[in-house]
């Protein structure tokens, strides 16, 4: 693989994997347009490390929270905590991805799919993010929230939908406030990203003569940590004065465009 591919690939990844745009549509798209060979399992599990990296890294006193020994006193102090939400609201996606990922890689990863995806769920990012003017208090995510946000989650496996930006808006629809939906959107990226690796890996291991250019890992790792870290540093910031119209247009301007280059 060329090494500007290697730059491309993982800092578009970098860019979109935590905004509402979808990360798979913009990697699968831009192969397309530039005529890349796949780039390969190997290569997709490392740019999705370098992200895991940096969620992991700005959300690391979060995190340290979560495993406080408070949370552990009993089984409903821990299902009630962050840690048992985040737990509970991973699973649908987790089975889900786990028995369908042959069938979603075979049939759904076409432009058309993208282009349809796109514009739909950007539209219900718009709805939601109307909705998200209304939220005045803070609001307590529950195990019945955290479980609805990750059945939405369920629909990330659509090419073009984004799994932030699903759970931002079911979130959003919920009552909670931008920042607090991107940073549960965010957090809960964290187990599904690891999930989605250790079953990369697993196929990966039962793929023989794989041959791989551990620079291009390395270079492509430390690309989407950067970028990533920057892009959720910068999204948090920006949604809670900006709001998610600027990500709906371009979601919307982009299904349009690939619709019309089928």
């Amino acid at each position: 693989m060329e090494t500007i591919q290697t730059i491309l690939l993982a800092m578009i990844q970098g860019l979109t994997e935590f905004l509402p745009i979808s990360s798979s549509a913009h990697l699968i798209l831009l192969s397309e347009i530039l005529g890349w060979n796949d780039q390969g399992l190997i290569f997709d599990i490392s740019l999705h490390f370098g992200t895991l990296l940096a969620v992991v890294f700005y959300f690391k006193n979060d995190i340290y929270q979560m495993f406080s020994h408070s949370h552990f006193k009993d089984i409903s102090t821990l299902i009630n905590s962050p840690l048992g939400v985040i737990t509970i609201a991973t699973l649908p996606i987790v089975i889900v991805g786990g028995l369908f990922s042959g069938f979603i890689e075979e049939n759904l990863r076409s432009p058309f799919v993208i282009a349809l995806a796109t514009i739909f769920f950007g539209v219900l990012l718009y709805l939601s993010d109307r909705k998200a003017h209304l939220a005045i208090e803070k609001k307590v995510m529950t195990v019945g929230l955290g479980l609805i946000i990750g059945l939405s989650q369920i629909l990330a496996v659509i090419p073009g939908t984004s799994r932030s930006g699903i759970t931002i808006t079911a979130a959003l629809f919920l009552g909670f406030s931008r920042t607090e939906a991107a940073r549960f959107s965010f957090l809960l990226s964290i187990p599904v990203i690891i999930a989605g690796n250790i079953l990369g890996i697993y196929e990966f291991s039962r793929i023989e003569g794989m041959i791989f250019d551990y620079s291009d890992l390395l270079l492509g790792i430390g690309i989407s940590f950067v970028i990533a870290y920057l892009t959720i540093k910068w999204f948090i910031s920006f949604v809670e004065r900006i709001g998610m119209l600027p990500f709906v247009i371009y979601r919307i301007f982009l299904g349009v465009i690939i619709f019309l280059t089928l």
